[in-house]
């Protein structure tokens, strides 16, 4: 790969470049991704404009260290840093972004010259702008054909309920068990021979259908996947906590997966607490009963590295923004500034990693759990059941979501396809004037369809909303524009 780019192979060589304070541009690559190895070509080409500037390129997963550090979880992934803090970064393949990206931090290529501006689309040369239109060229239709398309057919739910139940360990990985195509799906399949058990795999980059679907299906975004009789355990980082915790071979065990070539008596696993604390852990009297304490010290409790305020790693960072959304009131304990803590917790746990999350005194897991559990709306449901957060009302949710934009329309379908012709002609009024909206498809939403009629005292579709206040229906709207009344009612 040409141009002026270093390959980083440790975190300490690249902290002694960061705290240079001079312009760094990271990438964080994979040698299977096709999209990295593209993106990499635009990568090396900028290098050779911006010479002084540190372009640096990481394998992602050979340098475990330096992503966790960056909070990479995909690839292409770019990281800018300038006077040794990150000021942006950028997720997938996009070669225009990336060289405005680069020319915004980096600077003039040349100096007393200004940087090419934005408009043009890159801020490189000629050759990076051939690059960029071959790269356009040739994944356009393969991005639109990625898109995951909303809901599963009856036929694809039945397929990978078949693959799923095909084998009582069956992993969805990238390539298969003797040709892994990712470090992750590696790992997974390494952890599983190790494990001594049978186990069959799918290959998810020989199907695009079943790739996107089975995240539908499983409500979880990345592979590999590992199944166990029917139920999902996870993905890489869980697999690898369970067996270095031990936890994955008692939930082989306990489903009754043979292990291959094992004459060793089944051993009778000791009863675990809730959340996955052992009751016999080994620890001392003393340091049990301090982690008891911390653990129940807060109603939701978060065991991480560093504070809320300036965490230490980006999955701890994750999790403390996951709890903001929520709105919960939380309490940190840092486990950098005690390893009599740190390393009890493990223990205690079952649990083999940070951020570690309690409610109530119960363990619910680390990042990647947690933030699975909010897109699903398991977290929001455990909250309102533990009693931290009260259910919301519908009342409440209808007053959030009018107040939600300046201008809302409460329409059937969206402004780009409506679904009656009272909704069409609110969209193009408001278009005509100028109006910036937003919207929401009552046909989506039962409750909010209901209850909106109810709340407003208006009974039919559309309604439109200014600061919070119904405005009015169709009928009412097109009068206000008849009387050019429109803009200046939604602009008061």
């Amino acid at each position: 790969m040409g141009g002026s780019v270093k390959d980083v192979k440790s975190k300490a060589e690249l902290d002694n470049i960061t705290k240079s304070g001079e312009a760094v541009i990271i990438h964080f690559w994979a040698t299977w991704c096709d999209a990295s190895k593209q993106m990499d070509q635009v990568f090396s080409h900028l290098s050779t404009d911006f010479p002084k500037t540190h372009f640096l390129r990481v394998e992602a997963e050979e340098q475990p260290e330096i992503s966790e550090a960056f909070s990479v979880s995909s690839v292409p992934y770019f990281v800018f840093l300038k006077d040794g803090k990150t000021v942006d970064t950028l997720e997938g393949a996009d070669p225009s972004s990336l060289a405005n990206k680069v020319a915004k931090v980096a600077g003039s290529a040349n100096p007393g010259e200004p940087a090419a501006p934005a408009s043009l689309g890159m801020a490189a040369g000629p050759t990076v702008l051939e690059t960029v239109k071959e790269f356009t060229k040739e994944n356009g239709s393969s991005q639109q054909a990625n898109q995951v398309q909303p809901g599963l057919s009856d036929a694809l739910k039945n397929q990978l309920q078949q693959l799923i139940g095909s084998h009582p360990v069956m992993l969805f990985m990238k390539g298969n068990a003797e040709a892994p195509k990712c470090g992750f799906s590696r790992k997974v399949v390494d952890i599983l021979k190790g494990e001594n058990v049978k186990f069959g795999t799918f290959d998810i980059l020989s199907d695009i259908e079943v790739r996107e679907g089975l995240k539908l299906f499983s409500n979880w975004p990345t592979f590999p996947q590992l199944y166990c009789k029917g139920e999902l355990l996870g993905g890489c980082d869980i697999v690898i906590a369970m067996h270095e915790s031990g936890e994955l071979k008692e939930v082989f065990r306990d489903h009754g997966i043979d292990t291959i070539g094992s004459n060793e008596a089944k051993v009778s696993g000791s009863e675990n607490g809730k959340g996955g604390i052992a009751q016999s852990t080994g620890l001392s009297m003393t340091l049990t009963s301090r982690l008891e304490s911390l653990v129940n010290s807060s109603p939701v409790m978060l065991f991480m590295k560093g504070k809320p305020t300036e965490p230490k790693c980006g999955f701890s960072g994750k999790v403390v923004e996951i709890l903001r959304e929520e709105k919960v009131k939380f309490e940190t304990f840092d486990i950098l500034t005690d390893e009599e803590v740190r390393q009890g917790l493990k223990v205690y746990s079952n649990w083999s990693s940070y951020p570690q999350l309690y409610i109530k005194g119960e363990l619910i897991g680390g990042s990647d759990i947690v933030l699975e559990m909010q897109k699903s709306g398991e977290l929001k449901k455990v909250l309102i059941e533990k009693g931290i957060v009260q259910k919301e009302t519908i009342e409440d949710r209808i007053k959030s979501l009018i107040t939600s934009s300046p201008v809302i329309l409460f329409m059937k379908g969206t402004p780009d396809a409506p679904r009656c012709g009272f909704s069409s002609k609110v969209v193009n009024a408001l278009k005509e004037e100028g109006v910036s909206f937003e919207s929401f498809d009552i046909l989506s939403d039962e409750e909010v369809r209901q209850g909106l009629k109810v709340f407003s005292n208006w009974p039919t579709f559309p309604q439109l909303y200014y600061k919070g206040e119904l405005i009015g229906g169709c009928d009412i709207i097109m009068e206000l524009r008849d009387n050019g009344e429109l803009k200046s009612t939604l602009s008061e």
